[in-house]
């Protein structure tokens, strides 16, 4: 077997060393699922991905996602850091849309250029589903806030576009900057439950320049990303449920969003959903890549 080659991306930054990590291998087909989540493990990024062939199946690439814990059905910034890596090393010209073959099902990227410059790229997410809704004081005490930290106009609720999260809105980015995961609460709560991870959000940008709509945090503990710099999969989710509840007054958003301030790794995510006419939401999540490194696995 050749050795594997492998990528290190940077996605939802428009910045080198911003956003959120990625380690893209190619060449994997002969790499067992064992071998995968050891160097998953070693690489030690929120995810790692691995392309199992340079040649399209179904017209699409066949990817396995992995977080130094377990594989992963569907998440966001490996579908677009990987399809960013299939479109600029494997394919090597301008192309409107990769689609990757994930355990999810087939997920579309499209590019959008200047040039032949990749400036964004956007991936249509599945219809997002959603769960139980839960009491205010059982996530306050796991966030480590008050009860009046959260909005208690919306609703705290379980919500997937591919893997299921926590949705809680908070009033203000201060109770953002204050929340922090309560760990034996946490680990309590997701014996019974679909969800591992608990993404927060409050209607505030960190910076006063920015342009942010929303800022966002993002812990799944459970799967070894104690907070997550940029989440493309939560985020469809957050997108999917603003649209269902209205939390914009409106049944479309097309918004910008922060995450990972708080760990030195400004991220941008752009968010489109709408709910279309048989009562389904479209969620399209989108930003940019960035190459850092490339080397081979010895």
């Amino acid at each position: 077997m050749n050795n594997p080659f492998f990528y290190i991306v940077d996605v939802f930054t428009e910045a080198k060393y911003a956003g959120n990590q990625l380690a893209v291998f190619r060449n994997c087909a002969g790499l067992s699922t064992e071998q995968m989540q050891d160097i998953a493990r070693e690489m030690h990024f929120s995810e790692t991905t691995f392309i199992l062939s340079d040649e399209p199946k179904n017209n699409g690439y066949d990817v396995r996602i992995f977080t130094p814990e377990s594989e992963l059905p569907f998440a966001g910034h490996p579908t677009l850091g990987t399809s960013f890596i299939i479109r600029q090393e494997i394919i090597g010209k301008p192309v409107e849309t990769v689609n990757l073959n994930l355990q999810v099902g087939q997920i579309p990227v499209t590019f959008k250029y200047d040039g032949d410059r990749v400036v964004e790229q956007w991936m249509r997410q599945m219809p997002p589903q959603f769960g139980p809704i839960y009491d205010i004081q059982l996530f306050a005490e796991m966030l480590s806030l008050d009860n009046n930290d959260i909005d208690g106009r919306f609703p705290i609720q379980e919500v997937s576009t591919g893997v299921f999260c926590f949705i809680v809105p908070l009033k203000s980015l201060d109770a953002l900057k204050r929340s922090q995961i309560a760990r034996e609460k946490y680990f309590d709560l997701i014996k019974t439950t679909e969800s591992k991870g608990v993404l927060v959000f409050a209607p505030e940008a960190h910076d006063l320049g920015s342009s942010g709509d929303l800022s966002v945090r993002f812990y799944a503990d459970e799967i070894g990303v104690p907070e997550d710099p940029a989440t493309g999969s939560a985020n469809g989710c957050l997108a999917g449920y603003l649209v269902e509840h209205k939390y914009f007054g409106d049944d479309k958003i097309d918004i910008r969003v922060e995450q990972g301030y708080e760990m030195n790794r400004p991220s941008l995510l752009l968010h489109r959903a709408r709910k279309l006419e048989d009562g389904k939401i479209e969620v399209n999540i989108g930003g940019a890549s960035i190459l850092i490194a490339k080397g081979e696995l010895v």
